[in-house]
């Protein structure tokens, strides 16, 4: 006997397994829907299709994919379209629920796998105070809270037996703060790397270990139908040495397997590692404990990240997340009947959810306050702990096969996650905007910095290629007496194999893990630089391991609180030796975009060609390094202005600023006050060095000025130039041609495959004050001075300390 979608009361399905032949086709008259294997290729292609379509209508509205792919199952279940013939009989009938409904439970077995394996169960043990705090008090105030509302209306208010039963059992699940439900509405909504959601994740996965031990006894209560306590015993020992097994035999064999192979991931360790996923699936259930706790335990069980979880996830996340995933939320959707639900069983129960909500948010609030975390950040905390996902789902849909709970039961709490989800997500994203705290209201520029003042520069680095370019950039800042120089150098890993951000400040003895071999390299050549500018130099150096969609909150976060006047980005685009043009990741042109749109100081953008021309480093040989300011106009062009007089007085840096005049435009206000504040640069240089050159370009249109960079750039190793410029008839046209906005038009010239050049780029925004630019908050007859009054302290700021 099987339920049947579009039917409440119970259908009985006799099937001939000889009946299928392949004359079920259009040509032999037939209909091919007969056959399982056309139905279910329907039924998957039609319930993609329509959440697909569902999810491009919600997405702008701040859906989760998670409410589109459940509203799709549910628009072909009974609470819509499942009562149409059509639907009924034809689309989704009785005799392939049992078909469609197995498919969606093995792929989820595969869902749970990848989850899992994101996970580090290792960093339960490191996790931070207040993490383990938050975690404690939300499991245990929801959860006696809830026992305790639930026990009162049991007692005093009426309902049908099946609601008492289960009451508690729905109470109690409310305590589930579920820590992959979390990482995906944060992921979606491009807060994972804030400091509310690092808390919220950390909170999570602890209160994650509680939550799973209690869902273990739950299933073994519950499956307990003779009710002896021998039984229970006997599961839960099973439960336990299947644990173990996993731990101390699956686990060793896997990664002996791996040792004896180089280290490497073939073929045939994915298909011993899917073996082993089968067989601890095949236990659990044996054992009477849902098969997918198996696979949970697997996936605990290896390590992540490279080179073992970035295979297994390269190989089947896409497939897991994309299509097998979203089958069984349209299961379940299609398994949800509106018209079952009993309106009485429905406000006791939303009483319950409500509560819950409300106890998550207080119960965070009230550690947060003794531990001095704003307010607002707790209830933002509160806000994303109540999320709900696919693990819910699964409990209660197991908990409906058992017969714990009715039809009208299980759907009212499949349209609670539908509800909570849909409101928390929008929800989020108008309380919750992580950039407002990087907006500074004080100007830390480098024309902004008294020049005898600490610089203080911040580098994000992707590879090591990166690096002679950026070790030449920062020699020629000059660090001496006069003016020191920190560096702050952050170093950027796409997250890869695990769910977990990570942001962590070096030690001189500590390395990251994974990747403690190119970080090292990267250290080692910054405190070669450090060591060769000993007392003037200092280097702090760090590693975001994240998305690139959310890495822009950890550069803007580290540049705010180490002080930085300027961050220095990669480019997303790599130039060969042989001089083609490869774009290493799209999405770091996205993270770029976004650190413009939010830094809290000036940042640059260095389009990295010192793979072409070969230029020793200004650390090892003492060779002359020539660089030039393009200079059209503008508080960006200033910023480039600024730090290349400060490279001029480096020994063996030689700059060139290059100043394009418009034709007829003598007496202009603009022309005027940036030819004082030229003059002010070019007076200082001149008393105290002859390695600063001034050049003025007298053009009539944008082709000369193009025609004027391209005939003097190779003889140059390192141009800078601004992102903005004032409208001028300089740049008209040019930016109907530009692939790279964030460039701006001159930049996007310089990098484009018609510009042959293998002089390193330089792309400056000066600092905005509160997202706005600076010549904006000027008048129009001020004139900006070199030296500035600004505030600033002298005593060097130590490393902060950032939590896992």
């Amino acid at each position: 006997m099987k339920p049947g979608y579009a039917n409440e009361t119970t259908v009985m399905v006799c099937q001939d397994p000889h009946s299928y032949n392949f004359e079920r086709d259009i040509w032999h008259l037939g209909n091919p829907l007969h056959s399982p294997t056309s139905l279910l290729l329907l039924q998957s292609s039609l319930i993609a299709l329509v959440s697909q379509g569902i999810d491009v209508c919600l997405k702008p509205l701040g859906q989760s994919s998670l409410v589109s792919q459940i509203l799709g199952g549910m628009l072909f279940g009974p609470s819509f379209l499942g009562h149409e013939k059509v639907i009924k009989n034809t689309l989704f009938p009785a005799r392939g629920a049992l078909v469609f409904e197995t498919v969606a439970s093995f792929g989820l077995m595969f869902v749970f796998f990848i989850m899992s394996l994101k996970a580090d169960p290792v960093t339960v043990i490191k996790t931070e105070k207040q993490a383990v705090i938050i975690g404690i008090s939300v499991f245990s105030f929801t959860l006696s809270i809830s026992a305790g509302i639930a026990y009162l209306f049991k007692k005093y208010v009426s309902m049908d037996n099946d609601l008492a039963s289960s009451l508690m059992l729905l109470a109690c699940s409310q305590a589930y703060t579920i820590f992959v439900c979390i990482q995906v509405i944060l992921n979606d909504l491009k807060i994972l790397n804030t400091d509310a959601g690092r808390l919220a994740l950390n909170s999570a996965l602890f209160a994650d270990c509680i939550g799973f031990v209690m869902a273990i006894i739950v299933f073994c209560i519950l499956g307990n139908k003779s009710g002896k306590l021998l039984t229970l015993i006997c599961t839960i020992l099973s439960v336990v040495a299947i644990s173990l097994l996993v731990v101390f035999v699956i686990r060793p064999v896997i990664l002996w397997l791996l040792k004896r192979s180089g280290g490497g991931v073939h073929e045939l360790h994915i298909i011993w590692i899917f073996i082993f996923l089968l067989i601890c699936g095949l236990l659990t259930q044996v054992i009477g404990q849902h098969f997918l706790m198996g696979s949970i335990l697997l996936g605990l069980a290896l390590p992540e990240g490279p080179p073992l979880g970035t295979t297994l996830l390269t190989r089947m996340e896409t497939l897991c997340m994309g299509f097998l995933y979203p089958m069984y939320l349209a299961v379940c959707g299609l398994q949800t009947n509106i018209f079952a639900i009993n309106f009485r069983s429905l406000w006791i129960v939303s009483i319950i959810v409500i509560i819950s909500c409300m106890v998550k948010i207080g119960a965070i609030m009230l550690p947060g306050y003794y531990n001095n975390i704003p307010m607002r950040d707790c209830y933002v905390m509160g806000i994303m702990i109540n999320a709900k996902g696919i693990p819910e789902l699964c409990m209660y849909n197991a908990w409906k096969t058992s017969k714990a709970l009715t039809e009208s039961d299980f759907t009212i709490m499949v349209v609670t996650i539908l509800v909570i989800n849909a409101i928390i997500a929008p929800l989020l994203k108008y309380l919750y905007d992580p950039s407002q705290r990087y907006h500074s209201v004080r100007r830390c520029s480098i024309q902004h910095t008294k020049q005898e003042s600490e610089l203080r520069v911040m580098v994000c680095i992707l590879n090591n290629e990166n690096i002679p370019t950026i070790i030449n950039i920062l020699e020629a800042s000059y660090a001496s007496n006069e003016s020191a120089v920190a560096v702050i150098a952050l170093i950027l890993i796409e997250l890869l194999g695990r769910s977990r951000p990570l942001l962590v400040a070096h030690q001189h003895h500590d390395t990251l893990r994974s990747v403690s071999c190119s970080s090292t390299q990267i250290d080692n050549a910054l405190m070669q630089y450090a060591q060769q500018n000993e007392g003037y130099a200092s280097v702090y150096s760090f590693t975001s391991m994240s998305n690139y969609e959310t890495m822009h909150d950890d550069v803007c976060r580290i540049s705010l609180e180490m002080g930085a006047n300027i961050l220095i980005m990669p480019f997303h685009k790599r130039w060969e030796i042989d001089g083609n043009v490869e774009v290493i990741n799209k999405s770091i042109q996205t993270m770029n975009i976004r650190v413009l749109e939010t830094a809290p100081c000036s940042v640059g953008i260095l389009i990295d060609r010192g793979a072409l021309s070969g230029f020793p480093s200004l650390l090892v040989a003492r060779v002359e390094y020539n660089v030039v300011v393009l200079f059209i106009g503008g508080a960006d062009d200033v910023e480039a202005l600024a730090l290349g007089t400060r490279m001029a007085r480096h020994a063996s840096v030689n700059v060139t600023v290059i100043r394009f005049l418009l034709f007829g435009e003598e007496n202009s206000k603009d022309r005027k006050r940036d030819t004082d504040l030229i003059d002010e640069y070019r007076y200082f240089n001149a008393a105290t060095n002859r390695r600063f050159d001034m050049m003025n370009q007298v053009v009539r249109d944008g082709i000369e000025m193009s025609m004027c960079i391209r005939r003097l750039i190779d003889n140059f190793d390192l141009a800078i130039v601004g992102k903005e410029h004032p409208e001028s008839i300089l740049l008209e046209g040019h930016d109907q041609w530009s692939d790279c906005k964030e460039l701006g038009i001159v930049g996007d010239m310089l990098t484009s495959k018609d510009f042959v050049t293998k002089a390193s780029v330089l792309v400056v925004q000066q600092q905005r004050i509160k997202g706005r630019h600076l010549k904006h908050i000027m008048a129009p007859n001020h004139r900006e001075h070199m030296i500035h009054d600004v505030p600033t302290d002298p005593t060097p700021r130590p490393p902060i300390a950032i939590s896992m």
